[in-house]
């Protein structure tokens, strides 16, 4: 038995992650535009970007 329930998991995993990313993006950078809390905004940004080399790393 190849797959299975865990195997469809993983392939929606990145598809998950993708979404995830542009979240944190776009919410990133709304609390940067609006000045509310600089610093998490930042950090929403850089958890994207490990967001995203991940989901690089999954694929290669």
């Amino acid at each position: 038995m190849t797959g299975g329930v865990y195997g469809s998991i993983a392939s929606a995993a990145p598809a998950i992650a993708m979404l995830g990313m542009f979240a944190c993006v776009i919410g990133g950078v709304q609390l940067i535009r609006s000045g509310r809390d600089r610093r998490k905004g930042v950090l929403m940004i850089a958890v994207a970007l490990v967001l995203l080399s991940n989901v690089l790393i999954w694929t290669l």
